[in-house]
């Protein structure tokens, strides 16, 4: 079993859902991402998301396309982001998810790149870009080393989600709004409506988690209510590491996690 389906048997076991972070390796430096990290391990996060830069993120909004920019800027590349990983281990455990786009693998080969990441504990990728029929050689290099979470939206057809969802692992993403990551809208009667037909047809074989646009507790509890098995919170995150002094990054990362884990305790 891996390390992210462990982690939702454990939490179904105490009636939690999970609450997944997503902060950008070297945004705006190394020692911020670690103590950001830090925070969100101490505020009680259930998985991290770590972003890798890519020059062209098509998926995110002005928010992590920024702090995208910064860390290509300050310098972070594949070893740097592989130390970060390994500093991590070093004080946690917790699942880590690895998000970046294809190219990043493909220039790299799959092989060698999933063997790199699992090696110094990622355990698994989202590939916002990466479609389904282009996959075979990645879900064949991943399997039995990382899971593969793929993503879907409001509109995909009930065809191409039973495709997507055979091919996923760890849990399937749904991406909650039209449109970029970070951009807040409010939550769309079409988002609630497509959870339900997402957990109506995947039918528990694997967790859904919503993600783009949650930012509030309000959010969290809204998406929870509705029947999601996980919320991933990005943008808002980002925010908060970029008007925070550094040596107060931990602690508000902390207590604001806190605040969103609160609403995943049914």
């Amino acid at each position: 079993m891996s390390k992210i389906k462990e982690k939702f048997t454990e939490l179904e076991a105490r009636n939690q859902k999970a609450l997944i972070a997503y902060i950008m390796a070297g945004f705006p430096n190394d020692k911020t991402a670690i103590s950001a990290v830090r925070g969100l391990v101490r505020g009680g996060i259930d998985i991290i998301e770590l972003g890798f830069p890519f020059s062209d993120p098509l998926a995110d909004g002005p928010v992590i396309q920024n702090a995208s920019t910064i860390s290509l800027e300050k310098g972070t590349k594949i070893s740097t982001f592989f130390n970060m990983v390994k500093k991590i281990r070093r004080e946690t455990d917790i699942p880590l998810v690895l998000m970046t786009y294809t190219n990043i693998l493909y220039h790299t080969g799959y092989a060698k790149f999933i063997k790199e990441a699992k090696k110094v504990g990622i355990d698994g990728f989202i590939l916002p870009d990466m479609s389904i029929e282009e996959s075979k050689e990645y879900l064949d290099e991943a399997k039995g080393n990382a899971d593969t979470i793929f993503l879907i939206s409001p509109n995909t057809s009930k065809t191409r989600i039973q495709k997507i969802a055979k091919a996923t692992s760890g849990f399937l993403y749904l991406v909650a709004v039209y449109g970029t990551t970070g951009i807040k809208t409010g939550i769309k009667n079409y988002t609630l409506k497509a959870i339900k037909d997402v957990k109506k047809q995947t039918n528990g074989k694997i967790p859904v988690g919503v993600g783009f646009g949650v930012s509030t507790p309000e959010d969290v509890k809204k998406y929870i209510k509705a029947g999601v098995d996980a919320v991933i919170v990005g943008s808002a995150y980002l925010k908060i590491i970029e008007q925070t002094p550094q040596n107060q990054i931990e602690s508000r990362i902390a207590s604001f996690t806190k605040s969103l884990k609160k609403q995943t305790i049914l």
